[in-house]
């Protein structure tokens, strides 16, 4: 019993190490000018992270944008209505996209220590675009 109390603080431990280590990092790193590799790849997952963010309160919006289209429609002819899941399956097409045509930029570098920043670059690069999408498709319904 004794050891594995032991055992579980240490794991504890070592969780709270990694997370304070990552925070001491974002402190540290001038993502500006990055000129180590794990500063780089570091800078490239938090742009990722970040488009990612922005991505996600777009969706919402473009969302809510898409359920008053269908409640709109539904009013002329239930026939119309559709928005939503139109959607919800472009995007759960794009994410597959996505994640697939990342994965293939990263064998440029494939067990490199340039693989991560290659695949973050591409996440937040295809992110970035995506997000323009739906705002251009927001833009076009007239919000």
């Amino acid at each position: 019993m004794r050891r594995r109390l032991v055992l579980t603080g240490l794991i504890f431990f070592g969780f709270c190490s990694v997370f304070s280590l990552a925070s001491a990092q974002e402190d540290q790193v001038d993502c500006a000018n990055a000129m180590t590799q794990a500063d780089m790849n570091f800078c490239a997952n938090k742009d990722y992270e970040a488009a990612d963010t922005e991505l996600n309160a777009v969706y919402k919006k473009t969302m809510t944008v898409m359920r008053d289209t269908d409640k709109e429609l539904g009013e002329i002819d239930a026939n119309y209505v559709g928005a939503v899941d139109a959607l919800k399956k472009a995007q759960r097409a794009w994410i597959d996209y996505r994640d697939g045509q990342c994965e293939l930029a990263g064998f440029e570098a494939r067990g490199g220590s340039m693989e991560p920043m290659l695949v973050s670059g591409c996440l937040a690069d295809l992110t970035k675009k995506r997000t323009e999408e739906l705002k251009g498709l927001t833009e076009g319904l007239g919000n």
